[in-house]
């Protein structure tokens, strides 16, 4: 039996910091003497597991341990750390005892003998009430619901309790803008966790009644919080929220248990938004979300934060729209609120930094019941969301044109015509675009699958035969998902195509064929000329027609993104409105204060046919 040198009463002492938190908000508050909190985490693929708990000074321990170690030896070290937890108490109260006394005269008292030194408290874990053999390995014998026992304290072992391991909320906060931290757990998840929103008391505010939030900082001299009355993950402030920081209590949970909470402040306090945005009258239109029959389907370059940020953006691209409209804090309230309130089933984003997706999309979006996936580029990428209560994800498919065009067989016949035309072969292989495919499956009816495309084409104006080339083998491969792999399921095609109705590439999509002498195949120049003709399977249509525009900046407007559907299996149900022109030119062009990005979100219903 394991035993340590030392005064038993000292250790009496003895807390968890883990078990400090709130747990009454959980539905886990502990009875007045009841055990405190001793954390496992122990994951199979890895080589050491972690034991959380406290020393007799109140400082956090936190072990790691080998899984295949006795447990003799564990128990050793928390014999080891816990006499120095001790002696470091003990040296505290000494020096309490060494400091002047109150009338200055600087006597001491003295250190006093110590009065349990030749007691030696057990140091032992327990399961089930039998003492745990010290030659069990430590990833059998530390079982949730054993207890480990320290002198005269005792711990219950929590193995792998739910738990946070990343909570962010984002660095601006505007009134009007849903609020939605950024957060990983482990062994738990977000439906299943309590949260609980608070913000700053206005100055001469009454303290609140029965403790309420002062519960939350025990430290502080009197309450600074206030309950919002907002017990869910997203909080959305209210213009009487302006100039007070925001708290956010949560406690995570896995349906069965709940583990430790964890507090964040805002860095800053809320301000005010701008106003009316583009979107907002569109919202009008997508209140809720669309029944099991019908898809809502958004298709929406977000202008990536690496292209909105430099000099070039804001000096010759964008210079009517205030910098701080174009710093990314600001536009991801603005892409949030509007994503957001299209309760759309289906989203195809281009432009999407990885950072933007992890830390803010999948968060955002998450919290209103979608899951997305992520293709890089380059600098930046494509994301697609889909609703989990609609869909699940059965596949991806995604390519890079100019790796696909080398090296798939499927496009073999396209590759030997461009073979022949050296100087544009060279420049289609230096693109760097790419092409997601995900397939989708009904979650009401499995026979229900759809293949959703999403892509980014080539974005110069001489590109247009790049822009053809890069469309041929997309839909080469879409139809080879479709029809090989998942024998006739309808294609949705979301994209910024950086073409015009006007061009080949839409006549190519939509006719199904483009004439080898179309004007396009020379839109380089001659020196790159590649006629050729190309012929496709689908029959395709723009669900959303062809509008005025969906990019406006200063020097440019037009229509370069559609919502391609599959005439066989889909048919349109509503077309929501863009925003008016008066709407957009509100500050000029886009982007600006009331809208996040030069493109404008193209939104629909779509209907099985």
């Amino acid at each position: 039996m394991w035993r340590l040198p030392g005064c038993r009463a000292a250790l009496r002492g003895v807390r968890t910091a883990v078990g400090r938190h709130t747990r009454a908000e959980a539905g886990t508050e502990t009875a007045a003497g009841a055990m405190e909190r001793a954390v496992v985490r122990c994951v199979p693929s890895e080589p050491k597991l972690s034991l959380s708990f406290a020393l007799a000074d109140g400082s956090h321990k936190n072990m790691q341990r080998d899984q295949s170690e006795p447990l003799g030896r564990a128990l050793s070290r928390i014999a080891t750390n816990a006499l120095k937890g001790h002696a470091k108490a003990a040296a505290a109260k000494k020096s309490r005892k060494n400091r002047p006394n109150a009338s200055g005269s600087g006597a001491c008292a003295g250190p006093g003998p110590e009065p349990a030194a030749a007691c030696e408290p057990v140091v032992k874990l327990y399961y089930r009430e039998e003492a745990v053999a010290e030659d069990v390995l430590n990833v059998d014998a530390w079982q949730d619901g054993a207890v480990l026992q320290i002198g005269d304290v005792k711990y219950k072992v929590e193995r792998n309790p739910p738990a946070f391991t990343e909570l962010q909320l984002p660095r601006y906060i505007m009134a009007g803008f849903p609020v939605c931290p950024k957060l990983s757990l482990e062994f738990g998840d977000p439906s299943n966790s309590v949260f609980r929103w608070y913000k700053e008391a206005k100055p001469g505010a009454a303290e609140p009644e029965g403790g309420g939030p002062s519960s939350l900082s025990p430290s502080s001299p009197s309450p600074s919080w206030t309950e919002t009355g907002v017990n869910e993950r997203v909080y959305t402030p209210s213009n009487a929220d302006i100039g007070l920081r925001l708290k956010l209590h949560c406690t995570p949970g896995n349906g069965q248990r709940f583990g430790p909470s964890r507090e964040l402040e805002s860095v800053c306090p809320v301000e005010a938004g701008p106003g009316t945005c583009t979107f907002d009258h569109r919202h009008l239109y997508t209140k809720k979300v669309t029944d099991d029959s019908l898809i809502r389907t958004v298709s929406y370059n977000l202008l990536a934060d690496t292209y909105a940020q430099t000099e070039f953006s804001r000096s010759v691209l964008y210079p009517y729209c205030a910098p701080y409209a174009l710093e990314l804090d600001y536009r991801q309230n603005l892409i949030q609120k509007e994503l957001t309130g299209y309760n759309a089933d289906l989203i195809c984003l281009q432009e999407v930094d990885r950072s933007v997706f992890t830390d803010s999309l999948v968060p955002a979006l998450e919290a209103f019941g979608l899951e997305g996936v992520f293709r890089i580029k380059q600098h930046e990428g494509l994301a697609t969301f889909y609703r989990k209560a609609k869909f699940t994800l059965l596949s991806q498919h995604d390519i890079s044109f100019h790796e696909a065009l080398e090296s798939d067989p499927l496009h073999k016949e396209l590759l030997e015509k461009l073979v022949v035309y050296p100087s544009a072969q060279e420049r289609v292989l230096q693109r760097s675009s790419v092409l997601q495919v995900s397939v989708l499956q009904s979650t009401k009816d499995s026979s229900k699958r759809i293949c959703v495309a999403n892509t980014h084409l080539y974005w110069h104006p001489k590109g247009g035969y790049i822009r053809l080339i890069q469309m041929a083998v997309a839909l080469a491969h879409i139809r080879h998902v479709s029809c090989d792999l998942y024998p006739g399921i309808p294609v949705v095609f979301c994209g910024d195509f950086n073409s015009t109705p006007s061009t080949g590439m839409y006549h190519f999509v939509v006719n199904g064929s483009i004439p080898e002498d179309h004007e396009d195949w020379a839109s380089n120049g001659e020196e790159e000329r590649c006629n050729m003709s190309l012929t496709h399977f689908f029959k395709l249509k723009s669900a959303c027609g062809e509008p005025a525009y969906t990019n406006y900046v200063g020097g440019f407007h037009g229509c370069l993104d559609y919502i391609f559907i599959d005439l066989n299996a889909l048919e349109v149900e509503q077309v929501i409105p863009l925003p008016s022109h008066e709407e957009v030119t509100t500050h000029q062009a886009l982007p600006s204060v009331s809208h996040p990005s030069d493109h404008i979100a193209l939104v629909c219903d779509l209907k099985w046919k």
